[in-house]
């Protein structure tokens, strides 16, 4: 996990860039497919889709 905080522009299209460092912190790659969603506190979650879905199915939840 990426213990560096990085500084995020929402550009007027609604898009971010991540660096691809906290990517990789996350062991996602290029091309991988990501799940973003609000954790319930002013936070916002970034997960691997497969490991979203594989937990929507077994435990209900993300």
């Amino acid at each position: 996990m990426s213990r560096e905080p990085a500084e995020l522009h929402v550009d007027e299209m609604g898009r971010a860039e991540l660096p691809l460092d906290l990517l990789a912190a996350a062991d996602s790659t290029p091309g991988v497919s990501l799940v973003a969603f609000g954790d319930g506190s002013v936070r916002m979650a970034l997960r691997r889709a497969e490991d979203s879905i594989k937990d929507l199915v077994e435990k209900g939840n993300l």
